[in-house]
Parts: C-alpha cells; structure tokens; sequence
C-alpha cells in the first residue's frame, strides 16, 4: 500500500533551483508593475511622453505648412494666429518644423541608446561571467573611455566621421556604452553565483545557453531604467552636438539645430530658440519622470512590500 519514490542525490534539490527562478521573476515582475501603477510621476510622465509622440507622429497630418518652405516675405514674424510658433530667418513656420524636428530628436535618443545597449551589453556580459583577463581587457577599455567626458567623446568621433545626424547618434551611443557595460557586468557578476546558475551547470548547459537563458534576463530591470534615463541623456547630447553643428545639417529640423539656428536672433527673434528649447525641456523632464517611476518599481529592495 506504500508507494516509495526513489530519486538520485541532489536532484531534488537541483529541480527545485532551476524550477524556483522563473517563479521568483514571475513574482518580482508583477509586484513592480504593481508598484509603478501606484507611481504619479510614472503616470504623468507616461502621459506626457505619448501626447509628445503623437504629436510628432502626426506632424503630417498636424503640420500648418511644409517645414522646408521657405517665404522671403514672411521673416520673423511674431507668434500669433497665422503663425501660432512665429517663423524664423527664412520664413519657414516655427510649428511645422518643430513637429517634423520631434521626429529626428526622439529617434536620435532611442537609436543612440539601442547603439550603447548593443555595445555595452555583450562587453558587460563577457567580462562579468569569464572574469579572468577577457575582464581585465574590458574593464581596461571602459575605464579608458570614462576618463573622457561624453560630450567630449562624442565630439572627437563626430570630428572623425564628419558631421551628420547618423554621426551624431553613433557617437552618442559609443560614448554611452560604457555605463551600459559597467552596470551588465555588476548584474553578471551577482548573478552567476546563484544556486539556478550551478543547477544549470550541474544539468550539462553550456555557457552561452546559461548567458542567453539566466544571465540576460536578469539584467533587463536595471536595463529598462537606465535605457529609459539614457534616452533624455542622449536627447540632450545629440542636441548639444547640433547646436555646435555637428549633428542635423540643414534643413534638417532637429530640436537641437533649431536651438542653433536662432541663437544669433534672441534679441528679434526670441521664439525660434524659445520654442524648441522648451521642447527639449518637457520632453526630458517626461522620460525622466518615467525612468524615476521604473526605477522606483524596480527597485529590488522594494520586493514584497506594500
């Protein structure tokens, strides 16, 4: 009438570690979207962010005028119900080329992190998980790139490769991708010498399956906040490398060679620096709202509280 279950050393033990981890990021991904439900800057910043990018999206449908257009009669005209944002030097409409520059700036952030992920991540992964010299190698490299400011870094690879938005992002993100790396490898490093990891090696995986299947999927939650603070960061940067003339080139209505372009008609024209300036400003303000409500949500020691 007894049924006995016979079962070979530690590999109870060894189920329930592989079997524990994927119920355990269940859990800690569902109490975080509760906690960033609960998040008002979150949800303000959310709101902003897509009413900002519908609007961009919409530019053609939204736009007064062609954002190239140029009208020699119609230089500086003020702000007012013909031209709701003014025009500038060339009497190109202020609002239809904010719109259509929402477009290249929102696209130069999220580009410039994708670069700085695709690079930072396997550098970070790499060095975390082998150590030994393939660490040291890394490590040296990133450490070299931080000794040079971002903006610094992003000019002398946009003095190499020429001016141009491409450039622009490209540097952007090359010069990001060490925090990206920095912040991979302390992941990796925390998480290889959890139990699932020696369960999985004890059950014959590979490294690169152990990499792709544990390692990476533990890296999103600090990924996703620091991606989302990077796009403002990069926002502001690719700006930054604009207004020098090194990242839009006109006519390219980019937020920042907007900011460029009217820098030498403040005192005449306040509004084509005023407007696009402020742009930049509530944009970042929004993402970095959402990346604060991620942050926050994600927050490992703020698991299973209320």
């Amino acid at each position: 009438m007894f049924r006995m279950a016979f079962s070979t050393p530690g590999s109870d033990s060894t189920d329930a570690a592989v079997a524990l981890q994927p119920s355990r990021s269940r859990s800690a991904w569902w109490d975080a979207l509760a906690r960033l439900r609960r998040s008002r800057g979150a949800w303000v910043g959310t709101a902003i962010l897509s009413l900002i990018v519908l609007v961009v999206l919409g530019a053609g449908v939204l736009s007064p005028y062609d954002p190239l257009a140029v009208e020699a009669d119609d230089r500086f005209v003020p702000p007012g119900r013909e031209h709701v944002f003014g025009t500038d030097i060339l009497g190109r409409d202020s609002l239809s080329r904010m719109l259509y520059g929402g477009r290249l700036s929102l696209v130069t952030g999220l580009i410039s992190v994708s670069i700085a992920l695709l690079l930072g991540v396997p550098m970070g992964v790499l060095s975390g998980f082998y150590g030994g010299l393939t660490d040291r190698l890394i490590m040296r490299l990133v450490d070299l790139m931080l000794t040079f400011p971002g903006i610094l870094l992003a000019l002398v690879i946009v003095a190499v490769l020429g001016p141009s938005l491409l450039n622009a992002m490209i540097a952007v993100g090359v010069s990001a991708s060490p925090t990206y790396a920095r912040v991979v490898r302390a992941t990796t490093l925390a998480s290889k010498t959890e139990a699932y990891i020696e369960a999985a090696r004890a059950l014959g995986c590979s490294s690169p399956r152990i990499i792709v299947r544990h390692i990476l999927p533990n890296t999103m939650a600090p990924l996703i906040v620091l991606g989302t603070l990077g796009v403002a960061g990069a926002m502001i940067s690719a700006a930054a490398l604009s207004f020098l003339g090194l990242g839009a080139q006109p006519p390219d209505p980019e937020w920042g060679a907007l900011l460029s372009e009217g820098r030498s008609y403040l005192r005449v024209a306040w509004w084509i620096t005023v407007f696009p300036g402020l742009a930049i400003m509530v944009t970042v303000l929004a993402i970095n709202l959402l990346g604060d409500g991620l942050r926050d949500a994600l927050d490992p020691r703020l698991r299973g509280r209320t």
